[in-house]
This record gives C-alpha cells, sequence and structure tokens, in this order.
C-alpha cells in the first residue's frame, strides 16, 4: 500500500505542473475559457465558418496558431479554413496589399498611419455579405491584430459591428531581465531565471515559446536577457551562441533580443589593458564583437549598458564622458541599425549634491551630443522605482535627446511578490504628469512617445517580474503588471481601469459581480501600499541591501545616500527633505511652472509634501490635521484599505475556482501583517522625535520599536548578488 500510495502522489504532482490549468496562472491572460454566452458563442461560431488567413512567413505561422488554438478553445469547435478568398468567407485575414482594392476601401483607414506595426479590424458588408476584415501592412501587424481579436472575444465584446484601428505609440517596448548568468535573478521575486543557460543552446524549453507568445499579445517586440550589473561572459563566443537560440524562437513573435554590455569587456573577455572609449583598439574591439553578434543574430537589438554606476565601469573611468561611452558603442551599432540603451541611473558618494539631483546634473548638459541610434533610458523618478514619486525632471529638459522610459515591474519597494499592486496606476501617475517644458499639456507621455519633440525613435522599458515559478510572476495580481505595462507600452493614454478590466476579464472571469469589486480592489491597492508604506512623500525609507520591510533608523552606512536617514531627515523639529529653492533646489530642475508649486508647501500636492518640503510636526495639512496625525492616520489608511481588499477578494469567491480564491487570500494575509508591521515600526521610530501621542483611530503596537529593530533578513529574495 504504501508503494502505490507514493506513485500516485508522484504522479499527481507531475500532472500538476506538465498540463497546467489556468487557474494554477501558468496560462496568464491566455487561458481562452469557452465562452459560456449562448448567443455570443453562436455569433462567434457564425464568423469562423469561413476564414481566410494570408500563408507566407514565420510570423504569419505564429498567428494563424494562435487564432487556431485560441478560438478552437473558447469555441469548442474546429475552424473552417479557406484556401482562397471568396465572397463566402466571413472573417478575412491579410495584408492590405493583397485585399481586394474595393474591399480596402471599405476600411476606411489611412494605412500609411498604420505603419509597420499596426492594424485594422472591422466589420463590412462586401458584395452583399457581412464580414470582418483584418488587416495590415506587414505580418508583424497580422499577429498583434489576432491577439487583439483573441482578447476581445475574452472580453465577450460584440464583434457584429467593430471599427477598431490600433498601432503602437512607441516603437520600442522593451522588457528588461535582470538575470544573472547563474539564474539568480536581481530584484526577482518569482523563482529562478528562466533561460537555463546551461542547456542552451540544444534544449529550448516550452516557456521560451509561451514567454514569447505572452509578449507578442501585449506588444512588447524587445527583450534585454541580462542584469544591468553586467557580466562580459554574455559575449563570449559560448554565450551568444545561445543567446542565437532564444532569439530563434522569439523571432516568429515579432520580438529583438538586446544584450547588457559591461563596459570594461575589452579588458576581461578581450585581453586589451583599457576599456577607454576613445582609445582605437577598444574602438575596433567594439567592432569586431557587434561584427560577430550580427553574424549569430542578424536582427539582433542592441545594448542596454549601465556605466559609472553603483561600481559599474564606464567612460568615467578613463576621464571620459556618457557622450564618449554612448556614441563609441553606437557607431559599433550603427551599420547594422543596432541601438544603444544607455541609462541614466547614476549617482556617485563622490558627490555631495542631493542624489535626486545628479542624474539632471550629468545628462542635460550633453542635451543633442547623442548619436541617432542612442537612447537614454531615465527611470520614471529621480531616486529608485520608490511606491511614488514626482516625475524625473530629466523629462522635458532634453528635447534634442531621445529618453526611453524606466519603469520597475517587479515590486522592490512594493512588497515583492506578497503584497497585490497594481502598478499601472503609478504608470499612469507619471506618463499623466505634465512637465509643461513646452507649456502646459506637455506630458511626461508625450515625451516618452516622441510626440512632443519629434524624436526619431520612442521607447518605454520595464524590469522584468518574470520567473521560473509555475504562475512566472509569483504573485497571481504581478501578472497584471507585466499586462498593463505592454498595454502602455503600445498606448500610453489608455485608462489604468481599462487594463484592469480587460486583464480581469482574460484571466479570471466576465461575470460583473466578480470583476467589478475586484477592479476597485486592484485600482485602490497601488495607493494602499503607499499610505502603510511611504504616505506624504516619505521616500526610500526601506531596511538596506533587500529592501524587504521598514527601516528609517538606519543610518550607519559607508555612502550617506544609502541610509534612510538621509530622505526623511527626522529629527525634534520636523520630518522631510527640503528640495525646495530654499534647500538642494531640486525642484529648480524643473519648468518654472512645475517649481513653483513644488516649492510652496501650500501648493505642493501633498503626496509630495516631504519628498519637497522639511515641515514641523506641528504644520497642518489641508484636512486641518497636524503633519504627525495626519501621517499617523495614512499609516492606518493604508492597514484599513489591505483590510477592505481581503473583505473583496473573500466575496469574490464564488466566481472563480478554489485554488485561485486561496492562493490570493494566503498572499492577502502577508499582505496585511507586513502593512500592519511597516505602520507600527515607522510610527514607533518617527514618534521618538514628535513626541507626540498616536491619534484616535490609529492602532497601538503590541511589540517595541527594538524589537522592529533587531529583525534582519539575510535570506530575503532578490538580494543583490555579488559579482565578479
Amino acid at each position: 500500500m504504501f508503494h502505490i500510495k507514493t506513485t500516485i502522489l508522484v504522479f499527481l504532482v507531475f500532472t500538476v505542473y506538465a498540463y497546467p490549468q489556468a487557474h494554477y496562472g501558468y496560462d496568464l491572460w491566455l487561458g481562452y475559457e469557452k465562452i459560456g454566452n449562448p448567443n455570443l458563442l453562436k455569433e462567434y461560431k457564425d464568423l469562423t465558418k469561413a476564414i481566410y488567413f494570408e500563408d507566407g512567413s514565420d510570423v504569419l505561422n505564429a498567428a494563424k496558431k494562435e487564432l487556431i488554438t485560441g478560438m478552437e478553445k473558447m469555441l469548442g469547435s474546429t475552424l473552417n479554413f479557406k484556401e482562397t478568398p471568396n465572397t463566402n468567407y466571413t472573417l478575412l485575414i491579410a495584408k492590405a496589399a493583397t485585399i481586394d482594392p474595393a474591399l480596402t476601401k471599405k476600411l476606411s483607414a489611412n494605412f500609411y498611419e498604420v505603419g509597420s506595426e499596426g492594424f485594422v479590424l472591422k466589420s463590412v458588408i462586401h458584395r452583399g455579405k457581412k464580414l470582418i476584415v483584418l488587416a495590415a501592412n506587414e505580418d508583424i501587424g497580422i499577429l498583434y491584430g489576432v491577439f487583439r481579436l483573441l482578447n476581445l472575444m475574452q472580453q465577450q465584446k460584440d464583434l457584429r459591428n467593430i471599427t477598431l484601428i490600433e498601432y503602437p505609440k512607441i516603437n520600442l517596448r522593451m522588457l528588461n531581465h535582470w538575470d544573472n548568468l547563474d539564474r539568480t535573478v536581481e530584484r526577482g521575486y518569482a523563482g529562478y531565471s528562466l533561460w537555463n543557460w546551461h542547456k542552451l543552446p540544444e534544449y529550448i524549453d516550452q516557456r521560451y515559446l509561451d514567454y514569447a507568445r505572452a509578449n507578442a499579445s501585449i506588444g512588447i517586440n524587445a527583450v534585454s536577457l541580462t542584469n544591468v550589473n553586467a557580466n562580459s561572459h554574455i559575449l563570449t563566443p559560448m554565450y551568444l551562441e545561445k543567446v542565437s537560440a532564444l532569439a530563434n524562437v522569439f523571432r516568429p513573435y515579432g520580438i529583438k533580443v538586446y544584450l547588457t554590455a559591461r563596459f570594461s569587456a575589452p579588458m576581461e573577455i578581450g585581453g586589451l589593458k583599457t576599456a577607454d572609449p576613445l582609445d582605437a583598439d577598444v574602438r575596433q574591439w567594439w567592432n569586431d564583437k557587434v561584427n560577430e553578434i550580427y553574424a549569430l543574430i542578424p536582427d539582433f537589438g542592441g545594448f542596454l549598458v549601465k556605466a559609472n554606476s553603483e561600481g559599474q565601469p564606464g567612460p568615467q573611468n578613463y576621464g571620459r564622458n556618457h557622450v564618449d561611452g554612448a556614441n563609441m558603442l553606437a557607431q559599433a551599432l550603427q551599420p547594422h541599425n543596432g541601438l544603444v540603451i544607455w541609462r541614466a541611473f547614476v549617482y556617485s558618494e563622490h558627490d555631495p549634491e542631493d542624489r535626486a539631483k545628479q542624474a539632471y546634473s550629468e545628462f542635460v548638459p550633453f542635451d543633442g551630443q547623442f548619436s541617432d541610434n542612442v537612447l537614454i533610458q531615465t527611470k520614471n523618478g529621480a531616486i529608485d522605482f520608490q511606491p511614488r514619486e514626482p516625475f524625473h525632471p530629466m523629462f522635458g529638459a532634453m528635447p534634442n535627446t531621445q529618453l526611453m522610459m524606466e519603469f520597475q515591474i517587479t515590486q522592490e519597494y512594493l512588497g515583492f511578490s506578497t503584497h497585490l499592486v497594481f502598478l499601472p496606476q503609478l504608470y499612469k501617475e507619471v506618463l499623466d504628469s505634465d512637465t509643461y517644458s513646452k507649456g502646459k499639456g506637455s506630458t511626461v507621455a508625450k515625451v516618452v512617445d516622441g510626440s512632443l519633440d519629434r524624436n526619431k525613435i520612442s521607447g518605454m522599458a520595464g524590469v522584468s517580474n518574470i520567473g521560473n515559478d509555475l504562475n512566472w510572476t509569483g504573485h497571481p495580481f504581478a501578472q497584471a503588471n507585466w499586462y498593463g505595462f505592454g498595454r502602455l507600452a503600445w498606448d500610453p493614454y489608455i485608462s489604468a481601469e481599462t487594463i484592469a478590466d480587460e486583464w480581469l476579464k482574460a484571466t479570471y472571469s466576465n461575470d460583473p459581480n466578480f470583476v467589478d469589486p475586484v477592479k476597485k480592489m486592484m485600482l485602490i491597492s497601488r495607493e494602499a501600499v503607499v499610505n502603510y508604506m511611504n504616505p506624504l512623500g516619505l521616500h526610500h525609507i526601506f531596511d538596506t541591501g533587500h529592501h524587504y520591510g521598514p527601516g528609517p533608523w538606519v543610518h550607519d552606512l559607508s555612502r550617506p545616500e544609502w541610509n534612510p536617514t538621509y530622505y526623511h531627515k527626522a529629527d525634534a523639529k520636523g520630518i522631510g527633505f527640503n528640495r525646495s529653492h530654499s534647500g538642494s533646489n531640486a525642484t529648480g530642475q524643473y519648468a518654472t511652472e512645475v517649481a513653483k508649486t513644488f516649492n510652496d508647501p501650500k501648493t505642493c500636492p501633498e503626496e509630495y509634501l516631504l519628498w519637497f518640503h522639511h515641515l514641523p510636526w506641528d504644520y497642518t495639512l489641508k484636512n486641518g490635521l497636524n503633519l504627525w496625525d495626519g501621517m499617523a492616520l495614512k499609516y492606518q489608511e493604508g492597514v484599513d484599505q489591505v483590510e477592505e481588499m481581503i473583505e473583496t477578494w473573500n466575496k469574490a469567491r464564488p466566481y472563480i475556482t478554489h485554488e485561485e480564491y486561496q492562493e490570493v487570500q494566503m498572499l492577502l494575509k502577508i499582505q496585511l501583517k507586513e502593512a500592519q508591521w511597516w505602520r507600527n515600526a515607522c510610527l514607533l521610530y518617527f514618534q521618538t522625535y514628535s513626541q507626540k501621542a498616536l491619534p484616535a483611530g490609529v492602532e497601538k503596537s503590541t511589540k517595541s520599536l527594538e524589537y522592529y529593530q533587531s529583525l534582519k533578513f539575510p535570506f530575503a529574495p532578490g538580494i543583490r548578488p555579488q559579482w565578479d
């Protein structure tokens, strides 16, 4: 009996992993659940009675395969394809150039505007019969259009009179993986790296294909495979062969591969004595290396570079500047149409200036000097992916330079993969911010998509939250951040509410009794985290190194700007960092209208109040409360909001599977416990300065400040490893 039971147990465990169902999360938003509405099911089946799908490239083959997979799962029936287009088809999918010109005219679309990646999806009457046409200029547009059609069906949209013209507003829509060659992931909270370098290039994991499908479904067209804290070995022949194998998998899904280039690679793997970007031998080494890469990967995207930041080597090691370094690599890549993505995340322990000002100071003076194939990748805020930051002052300050947005999808400062945080709310807050660089309406989104300054290339990058966990992202709802990033990189003007609605319907259920309350929960989740971690503009008060939990008391690290006390500056008089004109004058890096608003505590939005001002504990907030009471109540509000999220999820139980409910419910319990930890630890610490009692309505801690200060987490996930 023992042996029989053991065998059955092993078999059950294996089948769950080998054949993952939607409720285990592997399928992401591509589960394609069968349509339950009989009227809609009939409508969709009528659509598939006679399909013409243009044959051709690997991209078109991938699109057709996805159409078959998605529709047959949703409809429960086999599709009927016609070999040649005729008057009897019900769905026509083809490039615009191959369609009957009379039919093309009825699409009422400017195909020049649609470009190479866009598509038209429209219901028309042609020769007395109704049909739906999906047309595009290029194969990749067909692929994106097929995914969009399937997504609309997942949302159970009425397609009978559809007119949809879509094209990406941003050229380069990119995931940045911070994956190391040993398969650890820096700031990764969903297991190990997807890339099994040891088994590549011969062994191609099915997950590589499913990863490509997921990215293509939301329009992501570029992937940087390796950590920005780079390892030169990725550029050696052995690893380039492995990268080429991944590029072959991704190519039919319109995804180009990028690599992080360690600036000192000519010395570390090339045997040179210097990496000086103006040295002729160094420049030749990079030219040769680039030619070697393109011989293996003809559509290689280019290099992502972190230089002269946090110990990474760069041109400043040789008395050169960022322009020298970026343009050297750009020159090597230019003959192949490759790009250099040069990160603007720089700060130095040798610079006494406010850390929030350093990137602007280092890059803005070089506006207009970077090559045409260089993008400067700039984080959304001037510090480091905080739960809330004002938009980075570089946006709007470099009209002659192509700036690329860098968001973080992985939740380094937002509770890792145990907290439910819907990040499109954060992304939209930044994208909708007005830089006033060319007057009112000069939003960050217009800077990023290139429309404000008529840039040739535009880009948006997201630091990946993907690992080899069964559900890819650790927390089921963290999938929505991957999905939401892709949708906003495609169109930075769509709303966070639209994204939440789409994702919930594709991933869980179309029942409004489920969707409406859970969508509301998602939309408040980011504000809840801000409240219980960093309210009223507080920032970077996380425990050091791993950034897990609060550490506002940390003050003894070797560099001032690594200490949380550097950022909140709490003392007996008050709290906050004075970045106004009377302090570090970081406000002076913004346009006059924005600076004026931020400089005055009375006009500064209260969500940024302590970011820009050091204020007395008795300072009166807009609601009439003093600063201490208002801050304490914000911490409590965050905890209360998590309790409301738990209540909402409990009510959602009838509409989802037991597994779907239980996984999120357990994670929400962790989130509540850690929200209470944040509230208690921070208020106990700041109370030592304010010397004020907690206001009514704020729960008192049952543990001491000393208890919270004693907590250590040497094995917290995502800790930065040591590099050679």
